[in-house]
């Protein structure tokens, strides 16, 4: 009889410090600090600036990365031939993607609606540009350009240049 009795204030004793340490990582769960505040940023660049500067050079690698050319020599083929040209498409599609989240910032918000979610298509058509540069696939470069492209215009049929 006495191994049971042992066994049993064995039993209740991890049992106890079980529920002991349950107990105590609750209560380090709750006290744990928050984790550091985003930092506060102010945008500094006006929409204008912000296509001038990032999307429209951007927009044009991606529109000249793949096509083709007629010259004396006939109709040749343009596109990126090594990683080095197709890693500048790809920089030049995220940098694309990146400026779509800029324009969505503070004041540059021009409504609620339309102009979120045109910024928004924009950046996807960036991100299809993303993965097909990435993948070196030449036609995916085209159709995400002519797709970019209609983005665009389609935004600036609304909003117009200034």
């Amino acid at each position: 009889m006495r191994t049971v009795s042992w066994l049993f204030v064995v039993s209740v004793a991890l049992f106890i410090s079980g529920i002991g340490f349950v107990i105590a990582g609750a209560r380090s769960a709750r006290a744990a600090p928050a984790g550091e505040a985003a930092p506060v940023t102010t945008p500094v660049a006006s929409i204008k600036q912000i296509m001038n500067g990032i999307v429209m050079p951007d927009a044009y690698v991606i529109y000249n990365a793949v096509g083709t050319k007629t010259s004396a020599k006939g109709v040749e083929e343009i596109a990126p031939q090594n990683d080095e040209e197709w890693a500048a498409v790809a920089n030049a599609a995220a940098a694309l993607i990146e400026s779509g989240n800029l324009l969505l910032m503070g004041n540059r918000v021009v409504d609620k609606e339309d102009w979120i979610k045109m910024t928004r298509e924009f950046m996807d058509q960036g991100k299809l540009a993303l993965k097909a540069a990435e993948a070196k696939d030449k036609d995916g470069i085209v159709s995400a350009g002519g797709d970019l492209n209609t983005s665009c215009d389609n935004c600036h049929a609304k909003y117009q240049r200034q």
